[in-house]
């Protein structure tokens, strides 16, 4: 994200974002008064901060493979686990702001797109740990770390794959699946974001809920989500400048929400 976009970017979200007072949809007002501004303490945010310290003391250095859209390998290079759980994980606060909206939609079915090490899957499930989770991850050895966090912290309802994502959603039959939660943080580019929200689009239900991560980390990303915004299928839609959230509620009229969090 260069610096001036980011900027821009920020001004123009404070400039149209409301809180609950400004929203007039029942929907989205129990959704933003009951899970988003929800900041009691719950026990499980101990656990996700446990799982974060684990993280950030451990020196060790793994190879770390970053994939292009399609199986293109785009870089790949040593970094130590500290580091990428400081830099490219979720925020504590993103952590249990994802906990809180599992939670409170309590998915049967979810499906994660960027494992990374674990940080939001671990929200996921303790969010709703009778959820079936199923994440993705590219990259062998951060799959591996993960995954033996989930077994250490004994998130037993997650399922770790280890595939380039647009293939192993290729393969899939998606109108099985019926994701009942979708997070999308695996390839932050706008030909990635719109071609899994395209090959996504057959699971969804009427309760169906879709995490865009970054949607404002750069001009393509925001393109990849005014796109999104404007599908048919697609009816209400709330931006918090990091997130961006989908619903296809057929009842509901067509709205676009910008939410301070």
């Amino acid at each position: 994200m260069t610096l001036f976009f980011s900027i821009r970017s920020y001004w123009e979200f404070l400039w149209k974002s409301k809180n609950q007072h400004g929203v007039h949809s029942p929907f989205v007002f129990d959704l933003v008064t009951k899970c988003f501004y929800d900041k009691t303490s719950k026990p499980e945010h101990a656990t996700l901060k446990k799982y974060r310290n684990e993280l950030l003391q451990n020196k060790s250095t793994i190879e770390v493979t970053d994939f292009g859209t399609g199986s293109r390998v785009f870089k790949s290079n040593k970094r130590p686990i500290s580091k990428i759980a400081q830099t490219a994980g979720i925020s504590p606060k993103r952590a249990e702001l994802l906990f809180r909206v599992s939670r409170y939609f309590q998915p049967n079915s979810i499906l994660e797109i960027g494992t990374s090490l674990g940080l939001a899957t671990s929200a996921l499930s303790l969010g709703n740990p009778k959820a079936t989770i199923t994440t993705l991850e590219g990259c062998p050895e951060t799959a591996r770390i993960a995954q033996e966090n989930f077994q250490k912290f004994q998130l037993s309802n997650i399922h770790l794959q280890t595939t380039e994502f647009t293939t192993y959603l290729k393969n899939r039959q998606p109108t099985t699946d019926n994701y009942h939660l979708i997070y999308f943080d695996g390839n932050h580019s706008k030909e990635a974001t719109l071609q899994y929200f395209e090959l996504l689009l057959p699971t969804i239900t009427n309760e169906t809920v879709w995490i865009f991560d970054d949607i404002h980390w750069s001009a393509d990303m925001t393109e990849a989500w005014e796109t999104i915004k404007k599908h048919p299928k697609v009816k209400v839609t709330i931006d918090t400048f990091q997130w961006g959230l989908v619903f296809f509620r057929y009842e509901q009229e067509k709205e676009h929400f910008v939410i301070r969090v």
